[in-house]
């Protein structure tokens, strides 16, 4: 590392994904503190990065094609020394390759999730999670021992203030078997309440129609489901003692702003690399079935019919492990 001066680091999305880059970023600056690390990455999820205090500058993929030549153009005479292409697709390639420096790529083990998902043969037992694997794209570079970054500028809504005794739901998820039913939200949400807790809901555009419905059954919750707007839902996180979530990006921005989750994994699996890193957490899963993992991402239905992944997990059980996380 020592003849490398400048690092452009692309991971165009998701959430999650970018959120997990930033041990990587963060250890690479702390190690290494003349080092200049650009960052390339979706404006939708520019705000992850954009006041991350490791970054020089963060540029933003253009989302019309007549700009993307330009656009590598740029880039190109920034005479990076060394980039990082931790997304690892075609649009990520055809960027890269167009740049001049030395080039490392994010190894996928996209056979090895394959054989998982469709064989059942299990090769990633003694993976690590995705911010190591990350690491492993600059041969011998260690992290340091800190968890994620989210740098935020935004105060929590006044709705939280008066009560400090909140409990956070995200209960959204792009593929519905990643998605812990709706009914034992509502369930747990209602059993939570009577023992005194306030349920905070939280999403995105995307979630607003599972919030709505939450808010209006679970008594005296309160919504905060908004417009994708990252930084003030991890604002408003930090003033919960415990967000329960799916295996979704939010799960990760609840690990960045150092709030304990509770996590339900349906047909995804921990070997996968996406569990809650460095944070207080406790994951919730059936492992008596043979049928998981169904996906490495996740479906838009059971592909055997009963769900028994997610609905085995009830909400008694929940409550219980809940209870127990916030005592320990």
């Amino acid at each position: 590392m020592g003849a490398i001066k400048k690092i452009l680091i692309v991971r165009f999305s998701s959430l999650g994904d970018v959120l997990l880059t930033s041990p990587f970023i963060r250890s690479l600056k702390k190690q290494f503190p003349n080092l200049i690390i650009d960052f390339v990455v979706k404006e939708s999820y520019k705000d992850i990065l954009v006041n991350n205090p490791y970054i020089n500058k963060l540029y933003t993929l253009p989302s019309q094609k007549d700009k993307l030549l330009q656009f590598a153009i740029d880039l190109y005479e920034n005479n990076y020394d060394l980039i990082v292409d931790l997304q690892n697709n075609f649009r990520s390639s055809s960027l890269i390759k167009k740049l001049n420096g030395r080039k490392t790529v994010f190894n996928k083990r996209t056979i090895l999730k394959f054989l998982l998902v469709k064989f059942k043969i299990n090769m990633l037992k003694d993976e690590p999670q995705i911010p190591l694997r990350y690491a492993e794209t600059i041969p011998g570079f260690k992290l340091d021992p800190g968890g994620l970054d989210l740098f935020g500028n935004k105060m929590p809504n006044k709705k939280l203030e008066a009560n400090n005794n909140l409990i956070g739901f995200c209960p959204g998820s792009r593929h519905f078997t990643k998605m812990w039913p709706k009914e034992y939200f509502i369930e747990l949400g209602n059993i939570l309440s009577k023992a005194g807790y306030r349920i905070v809901l939280f999403g995105g555009k995307s979630d607003k129609v599972i919030c709505s419905e939450l808010h209006s059954a679970i008594t005296n919750s309160l919504s905060l489901c908004g417009d994708d707007d990252i930084l003030q839902i991890a604002a408003d996180m930090q003033m919960c003692k415990l967000v329960v979530c799916n295996d979704s990006g939010l799960m990760h921005a609840a690990c960045a702003v150092k709030i304990p989750v509770i996590v339900f994994f349906g047909s995804t699996v921990k070997e996968f690399g996406f569990t809650p890193y460095k944070n207080k957490n406790l994951i919730l899963e059936n492992n008596s079935l043979s049928c998981r993992p169904c996906s490495h991402i996740g479906r838009a239905s059971c592909p055997k019919g009963h769900f028994k992944c997610m609905l085995q997990l009830t909400p008694q059980l929940a409550y219980k492990n809940i209870v127990e996380l916030l005592e320990s």
